[in-house]
């Protein structure tokens, strides 16, 4: 294993405070328990709070900042974040409008996220996230939440800042959730620094297929295909989700797992937008990039958002924060 590294114990420790210093004119770093969060907050909003495990950078922290999340709490690699950590990041940056947590939907996450709601003495309420289709509906843990997490962050972000109340904000992140799909590829495996080599290895002939983002196999092993042909496989699990109309307005998120290039992700890009934009599909708004990553894992994900006039308003609002940024 060849990573910049000076002891895995203190990995995280070290990346947030240097995270902290590079943007202290956003964020804040709370230490014990580990939390980050907005400088400068707007005093009476819905305050919006997620977290996940680390290695999945920019996500959730390089997303804290003006008209997105107040909050985030950062677990070791890959795994969730405490309690304490959740309801110590709530309490911080709560206000009488309630707390909006944004969840991805996995059984740590999901199970540690309720205990710090049920232990918060102010109005609360939950997103689960759960945008990839490469799963069944009927998974036995439901879907997993992946790239469209961010789509669901800016949003819902952008309603708070704007007064939206809590009920609002909920039901504005269960809607662009419910019409979000994603789904990932992966050509190599990525490693833990933990574990010190790959979760799984594959030949150079083939890819997995229907990849999460937290280094596991995906649903199925497959030959290596040419960059068209595995948009085609991607795109149409992800076209049968959601079956948009013709004239349908979307947005399109081509996501990065943190080892692909950016010449290749547009490759990708080029090659979704081409098989939309043949069924009639308006593609009004993109982002390409290493925004929902899986360490240093070689692959991409494709998430496809419907859109409408509100939606589109909101997602083009003011924001800032690390890693994403515009209209201030």
């Amino acid at each position: 294993m060849k990573k910049f590294i000076n002891q895995v114990d203190t990995l995280l420790d070290e990346s947030l405070s240097g995270f902290a210093k590079a943007h202290s004119d956003i964020i804040q770093l709370n230490n014990q328990p580990h939390f980050l969060q907005r400088l400068q907050p707007k005093p009476g909003k819905v305050a919006l709070i997620s977290g996940g495990g680390s290695g999945h950078e920019p996500l959730h922290t390089g997303f804290v900042g003006v008209g997105m999340l107040d909050a985030a709490c950062p677990g070791q690699v890959f795994t969730s974040p405490t309690p304490d950590q959740m309801l110590a990041a709530a309490q911080a940056v709560a206000s009488e409008a309630g707390v909006l947590f944004i969840v991805k939907n996995y059984a740590g996450d999901v199970m540690n996220f309720e205990i710090a709601a049920e232990m918060l003495d102010c109005p609360n309420a939950t997103v689960l996230v759960n945008d990839d289709v490469s799963l069944p509906k009927a998974h036995s843990t439901g879907r997993r939440g992946v790239a469209g997490t961010l789509i669901v962050e800016k949003i819902v972000g952008a309603a708070a800042e704007q007064g939206a109340d809590l009920a609002t904000c909920k039901a504005l992140g269960d809607r662009v959730n419910q019409t979000t799909a994603s789904m990932g590829v992966a050509l190599t495996s990525c490693t833990v620094p933990a574990l010190g080599h790959p979760t799984f290895t594959i030949t150079d002939t083939e890819m997995e297929m229907g990849v999460g983002i937290h280094g596991e196999r995906g649903r199925e092993t497959l030959p290596l295909g040419t960059a068209t042909e595995i948009v085609e496989h991607l795109a149409a699990a992800i076209d049968a989700e959601l079956q948009p109309k013709a004239g349908q307005s979307v947005l399109l998120h081509v996501n990065g797992f943190g080892a692909t290039p950016l010449m290749e992700l547009y490759l990708i890009y080029e090659l979704a937008a081409q098989f939309w934009q043949s069924r009639g599909i308006n593609i009004v708004r993109s982002l390409v990039g290493n925004y929902t990553t899986s360490i240093d894992m070689a692959g991409c994900s494709i998430t496809l958002s419907l859109m409408d006039e509100e939606l589109l308003k909101l997602w083009d609002a003011p924001v800032h924060t690390a890693s994403l940024r515009w209209g201030c």
